[in-house]
């Protein structure tokens, strides 16, 4: 699905973001691609998606190279990122116009999804609020039924009845030939949905590892005192989020946790 090989990549009069980078991930997938500010998540979306061209190395989607950005692998492609600017037609239009580019496209999905998160086709897409283009954004994506799904902090600027319906659309609409990439710094927004996590960190791949082997290697737990084995702990006032060896039990990953636990210097493999 996606192939990267010693991809290196610069802007222009700034040192190496990427430096050999390699990745290789299989379809049926929701990759929840996590990060600081500036380790490059949003750099490496725009890279899979061909809107950027690596200085070295290769990237494969799908059999396709994305930087020569052919019409059929744009048509199984679709990107929402954080930022956009959205044209003054109706929302309607807007579909009618799109849709047609993208083969799977499926109406009465879409349809449904807009019901979910109450928005009224008749609306000028540029003339609704942040939140409303951001789900109208969203729910388009999901209804392309791409094979390859990047979104780039797509629950920023949600209030939480549809941060909750978002889950929802996601779990619901994806199929086994499709794989959704997930940027974002709400993990609590998106970490039901996640089945493996990559974490960037200075151009770097620090890690990577699917939520199901995570659950059957450690417990994530809250306790009053800490145990004697520890892999990482944080204070709250009930006392103690920790990461400790798995006893038996599968656990729900606190991917947060996960994450401060990571950044820290923890040990997790």
């Amino acid at each position: 699905m996606i192939k990267i090989n010693n991809l290196s990549f610069a802007y222009k009069k700034q040192a190496s973001l990427f430096k050999e980078l390699s990745l290789n991930e299989e379809a049926g997938q929701i990759i929840g691609l996590l990060g600081k500010n500036g380790a490059g998540k949003t750099t490496l979306l725009q890279l899979i998606s061909g809107l950027l061209t690596p200085k070295k190395g290769n990237i494969d989607v799908n059999g396709h190279n994305p930087t020569k950005r052919c019409p059929v692998f744009l048509e199984q492609i679709c990107f929402v990122p954080e930022e956009f600017i959205m044209p003054s037609v109706r929302m309607r239009k807007y579909v009618e116009g799109n849709a047609p580019f993208y083969p799977r496209f499926d109406r009465a999905l879409f349809n449904d999804l807009i019901k979910q998160f109450e928005l009224d086709e008749n609306k000028v897409v540029s003339k609704m609020s942040h939140g409303q283009k951001k789900k109208f954004r969203i729910a388009f994506a999901l209804a392309t039924k791409c094979q390859l799904i990047v979104l780039d902090e797509p629950t920023n600027g949600l209030d939480i009845p549809s941060k909750a319906i978002f889950r929802q659309m996601v779990a619901g609409a994806m199929e086994d030939d499709q794989t959704i990439i997930i940027s974002t710094h709400q993990v609590k927004d998106v970490e039901t949905l996640i089945d493996k996590i990559l974490l960037v960190d200075h151009g770097r791949i620090i890690f990577n590892e699917t939520i199901i082997n995570l659950s059957e290697k450690y417990d994530f737990k809250i306790v009053r005192h800490l145990p004697d084995h520890v892999v990482y702990s944080e204070l709250n006032p009930m006392g103690y989020n920790v990461i400790t060896p798995a006893n038996g039990t599968t656990s729900e990953v606190d991917i947060e946790l996960l994450f401060n636990a990571i950044n820290d210097g923890a040990t997790i493999n």
